[in-house]
């Protein structure tokens, strides 16, 4: 028997469920609408695959277990962000904070990572794993290397600015809230991406050393 509070709850569910896709559609189209796009059928293709990446989405903020809050009309995780940059400690002994941690895991597919930029905190994941190499790969920034000389070897052919992370409640919030800092200080968040937001719903918050799949 479907009890008031069931039927309440569904109906609450099935409600922010449409709010979270209308948010993000409105997003994603003003992105396509603003983006240059090389082709008509890049295009056709993004727009057509845009409905199953919206309500997967949607489905994930939904069932995500996370600490976080969820803001249903603008379809984004929101939390109080710290006064700096939390990546700024780990950033002064990289090697024996941050690789130093990477180095005593056993790394698997799929592993939510944290990467500073310079003013803010972004979401990868782990998409390679190359153990006699003592290296391993992220779906965007590329290979990471777990031995100082090859680090070392590896800062001076990056064209841009951005630093491996080790995973901490501080760092991954920053991520997943899009929480910003300019000059040391504190500016407005941005709006995470669909792919980091569909990230953001595979963090294990119990244990970041393991990936957890998300409910899609």
């Amino acid at each position: 028997m479907v009890t008031q509070s069931l039927l309440w709850q569904s109906e609450q569910q099935s409600s922010d469920f449409a709010e979270l896709c209308n948010a993000l559609y409105e997003r994603e189209l003003r992105i396509l609408a603003t983006n240059e796009i090389a082709s008509v059928a890049g295009l056709q293709g993004r727009i057509k695959s845009l409905p199953h990446y919206v309500k997967s989405a949607a489905h994930a903020l939904l069932s995500a277990d996370t600490p976080l809050d969820l803001d249903i009309q603008n379809a984004s995780w929101s939390a109080k962000q710290t006064v700096t940059m939390p990546s700024t400690n780990q950033l002064l002994d990289y090697q024996g904070n941050v690789i130093a941690w990477y180095k005593a895991q056993q790394l698997a597919h799929g592993l939510v990572v944290p990467i500073a930029t310079e003013n803010s905190i972004i979401l990868d994941c782990i998409d390679r794993v190359d153990a006699e190499k003592q290296r391993f790969r992220t779906n965007v920034y590329g290979w990471f290397y777990l031995t100082e000389s090859d680090n070392k070897r590896a800062e001076k052919t990056k064209v841009t600015a951005f630093n491996l992370l080790k995973p901490t409640k501080k760092v991954m919030t920053a991520a997943c809230a899009g929480h910003c800092w300019q000059n040391s200080r504190k500016v407005q968040p941005v709006i995470p991406s669909l792919r980091e937001l569909l990230l953001s719903c595979s963090i294990n918050w119990r244990n970041f050393k393991q990936p957890i799949a998300t409910n899609n």
